[in-house]
C-alpha cells in the first residue's frame, strides 16, 4: 500500500518572518481547512487520496517557501490559510513518491520562529492546541504536530460540532503547557499525539494535547 503525505508550505520572505505561534495556528487550521473541504468528502476530487492518507499513518510535512518558489506552490491544487502574519498553503495528500516537484525541492530545514511579544491568555471557548514543554522542536516539526492535534480534534468532534468550527474560521489557540498542566493534560483522555520518532523526537514522544470545549 501507498504511504501518502500531506504537504504544508509556509511562506518565509527574506525580512517578513512569521511569528511562531501564528504559524503554528495557521498551521492547524490548513489542516482543518482540507479536512473540511467539499473537494476532500463523498466524490470530490481529493476525496480518494484522503481517504487513502487517513487509512494509513497520517504524515505531514512542512516546507517553506518566498517569492517565485511560493508563486509555484500557489498555482498548484490547494488551499492558502492566513494568520496574523503567517500564510500557510496546504496540498492535498499524494503517495511519497508523487510529491509535485515544485513542493519537493523546497526546503524542510530554516523554520525557526520567534513570538515577537508575550502570549495573552488563550480566548474562552475555543479549542487550545498544548504544547509539551519538555520538548525541543524546530518551527517546522511543530507545526506539522499542531496540524496532527487540530486532525484528532477534528475527528473528536460531532457533526454539529464541525460545523460550528467550519462557522468560525477554525479559530483556536496553540500554548506551550506548563510542565504541571502537562502532567495533568496527559491523565485527562484528551486527544493527544504520539510521535513515531522519525526527526527530532524519540519514538512514542506526546507532543501535543488538543482541548476542545463541548
Amino acid at each position: 500500500m501507498d504511504e501518502y503525505v500531506l504537504t504544508l508550505v509556509v511562506r518565509v520572505e527574506k525580512g517578513a518572518r512569521p511569528g511562531q505561534t501564528d504559524a503554528l495556528e495557521t498551521a492547524a487550521r490548513a489542516v482543518l481547512a482540507i479536512l473540511a473541504d467539499e473537494r476532500s468528502a463523498g466524490e470530490g476530487e481529493w476525496a480518494e487520496a484522503m481517504r487513502a492518507w487517513q487509512d494509513a499513518r497520517i504524515r505531514k510535512v512542512v516546507r517553506r517557501a518566498r517569492g517565485a518558489e511560493w508563486r509555484r506552490a500557489e498555482a498548484l491544487p490547494g488551499i492558502t490559510v492566513t494568520g496574523s502574519d503567517a500564510e500557510v498553503r496546504v496540498f492535498p495528500p499524494v503517495p511519497l513518491d508523487a510529491v509535485p516537484k515544485d513542493l519537493a525541492k523546497l526546503q524542510v530545514t530554516g523554520t525557526d520562529f520567534e513570538d515577537p511579544d508575550d502570549l495573552a491568555a488563550p480566548e474562552p471557548g475555543i479549542p487550545v492546541l498544548w504544547i509539551n514543554p519538555g520538548l525541543t522542536m524546530s518551527s517546522g516539526k511543530a507545526m506539522a504536530q499542531c496540524g496532527h492535534a487540530a486532525h484528532l480534534a477534528w475527528l473528536a468532534l460531532s457533526a454539529a460540532g464541525r460545523k460550528e468550527w467550519v462557522a468560525a474560521d477554525f479559530a483556536l489557540a496553540v500554548r506551550t503547557a506548563t510542565p504541571g498542566r502537562w502532567r495533568d493534560l496527559l491523565t485527562s483522555g484528551l486527544p493527544v499525539v504520539q510521535d513515531a520518532g522519525f526527526t527530532e523526537v524519540a519514538p512514542g514522544s506526546r507532543t501535543v494535547i488538543a482541548i476542545i470545549p463541548c
